[in-house]
């Protein structure tokens, strides 16, 4: 089972009590982008193997949206971080680097 620890409350959660909202860190096209940019953030998203940066919302909680950064082979969690951040924070990315060296980001 997955559980992620909500930066806001400080609770750990279950996957029982977040709802997924998709991959983190995506910028919305703006109102003179085209209908295929448009397209893209929609329904073209990444789907790695591997560390990916994830929206959740605690639901079931405080009902605040955070971002996760997580294996999705393994679920090992790397860290949890507020929503209103524009990319990982150092923390995480040293996070991930310790437990897998041979990560790039993408």
């Amino acid at each position: 089972m997955l559980i992620l620890r909500c930066p806001y409350c400080g609770v750990h959660a279950d996957e029982t009590e977040l709802t997924p909202g998709g991959e983190a860190h995506l910028t919305r096209p703006g109102p003179g982008a085209s209908d295929d940019d448009f397209e893209g953030y929609l329904f073209r998203r990444r789907n790695p193997r591997g560390v990916h940066f994830e929206r959740w919302c605690h639901t079931c909680g405080c009902g605040k949206w955070f971002h996760a950064a997580r294996c999705t082979v393994t679920h090992q969690v790397f860290g949890t971080y507020s929503a209103q951040t524009t990319e990982p924070p150092g923390a995480i990315i040293a996070a991930i680097r310790a437990r897998r060296p041979d990560w790039t980001p993408t």
